[in-house]
């Protein structure tokens, strides 16, 4: 199974110059239906990883010895799920957290100091929309499948090296999963 957002979240060219990578010190939060998707996908391509999950509070890929993704080949720069990687991945370098004061999801964009494509994407504002649509549909799948105890755990993440984009209202099923009132209306 492929994801009809595959070619549409990342940029290769800018990507595979990075010095830094977000594949590295990052654990993208997994629900039980991606990590099969995954699965799948790694079987129907023979492709071989002992231990591909691994859960701290939430379900993620494994990490090295050196904290890079086991899915990231280091040989080519490039993700060897890409076709189905998680939903944090495909909606990089935009990222979210839930307000629990006002109710409200809240988009940021990582800056430049952390993802050299943040600003170049940014910048293209076409292309800037088109993907800012695909990671809304990402992350909104992603938190309302997650569970209640996996999602507060992803919450504590900090990501101080972004800016607020824009916000919206909490979908009531998270809402409520978080036990969060909300002024829906």
């Amino acid at each position: 199974m492929y994801d009809e957002a595959s070619g549409k979240t990342c940029s290769f060219d800018v990507c595979c110059e990075c010095k830094a990578s977000c594949c590295q010190d990052a654990k993208p939060p997994l629900t039980n239906e991606r990590k099969k998707i995954i699965r799948d996908y790694l079987k129907n391509h023979g492709i071989s990883i002992k231990q591909p999950f691994a859960k701290a509070g939430y379900s993620h890929p494994a990490v090295d010895a050196a904290g890079f993704c086991v899915f990231y080949n280091k040989a080519t720069k490039k993700c060897l799920v890409h076709q189905v990687k998680p939903e944090t991945c495909k909606a990089g370098p935009i990222t979210f957290d839930v307000n629990c004061n006002t109710g409200k999801l809240e988009w940021f964009l990582k800056t430049g100091e952390i993802c050299i494509y943040a600003p170049k994407l940014y910048q293209n504002r076409e292309r800037f929309v088109e993907h800012f649509k695909v990671a809304r549909s990402e992350i909104l799948r992603l938190i309302c499948k997650l569970d209640s105890e996996a999602l507060r755990t992803v919450l504590k993440v900090e990501e101080p090296q972004t800016f607020k984009l824009s916000e919206d209202d909490l979908p009531e099923e998270v809402a409520k999963k978080l036990k969060i009132k909300t002024k829906h209306k």
